[in-house]
């Protein structure tokens, strides 16, 4: 389940509104990757969906904003962005709900290096760290949920420490194998499929995060936190084999 809104209120945030299109506006609440601006978008798009607007189609949270998919329709034959923006800013102007994120920590095991991280060492030279430092930082708690998106079920987490802020690598991998984790940006992504990426692989982790039979069939959902646990290669095959899925293929760096 995502991060709920419970009965406590914050007071309204400070916020902009823009067009995207024709049919989506976006609600800008800042200009930094932060939990505290992530949460309040998370209680944004609670608050609308909520609200069950007409016309309304899609609301999606990000980093720093939300997106409102809109539709003029049978109930709302007059929508607009200047309408709607009325609509959402009068909402939001009454205060937002809290959200709770208190009942959702995830352990992600994941198998640092060898086959399955073929970027750690250069990641350890990148940051001036010792490999065992590196898996000492990103496992450390205080890893958040931001937002899923650019394949089903792939999440995007932070914020880590800033010794983690290097950018993609130069040159992308057309194929990353399913389960990946990988940094950049002081943020990591798994990869819920094979994929091409260009973001630095650590390890991987044996935890299948989409599954179209499951509900939900993302493992990891907006809000959830996250505390990424560091096993063995023994470790790994034993979950996959719990798991049911198909053994991570490894890539040579």
């Amino acid at each position: 389940m995502p991060a709920t809104p419970n009965s406590k209120r914050i007071s309204r945030p400070p916020f902009s509104i823009r067009a995207q299109g024709d049919r989506c506006l976006s609600l800008d609440f800042g200009d930094e990757i932060d939990q505290k601006i992530g949460l309040i978008c998370l209680s944004a798009s609670a608050a609308i969906r909520e609200a069950r607007l007409p016309g309304v189609t899609d609301v999606v949270p990000s980093y720093t904003a939300v997106a409102v998919h809109y539709q003029p329709s049978s109930d709302a034959p007059d929508l607009s962005f200047d309408s709607l923006s009325k609509i959402i800013t009068d909402l939001i102007d009454q205060g937002l709900p809290e959200v709770n994120t208190s009942s959702r920590e995830v352990e992600v095991p994941v198998c640092y290096g060898g086959e399955h991280g073929p970027d750690l060492a250069d990641v350890a030279r990148k940051t001036g760290l010792t490999e065992a430092e590196v898996i000492a930082l990103h496992t450390a708690p205080g890893s958040m949920v931001f937002t899923l998106g650019f394949a089903p079920g792939l999440p995007y987490i932070g914020v880590h420490d800033p010794r983690f802020a290097i950018p993609r690598r130069d040159v992308p991998r057309t194929a990353v194998p399913r389960g990946s984790v990988a940094i950049a940006n002081r943020q990591t992504s798994i990869y819920p499929n094979l994929l091409p990426g260009g973001w630095h692989i650590l390890g991987a982790t044996p935890m299948q995060m989409f599954d179209m039979h499951r509900d939900p069939p993302s493992l990891l959902m907006p809000g959830d936190r996250v505390r990424f646990v560091s096993i063995s290669k023994e470790e790994f095959d034993r979950i996959a084999e719990q798991q049911g899925t198909a053994a991570h293929s490894g890539l040579k760096a």
